[in-house]
């Protein structure tokens, strides 16, 4: 990412979460609220310093 390519990650949905719970900063109470929709993409768009800019969820 730090050169400027794309990832892909595909996982099973609690190893998801924990990737959402560390990307997106939530707290251990939130994270019981996130829903996940099974394959659903979600996109990231991040900083040259790898903090989040933009998450957008591409819906059916």
């Amino acid at each position: 990412m730090l050169d400027g390519k794309n990832v892909i990650i595909a996982a099973h949905g609690n190893s998801l979460r924990a990737l959402s719970k560390y990307i997106e900063r939530i707290s251990d109470d939130d994270i019981m609220n996130l829903e996940m929709a099974t394959g659903e993409p979600v996109v990231y768009d991040f900083d040259d310093k790898l903090n989040m800019t933009n998450k957008t969820k591409l819906g059916k």
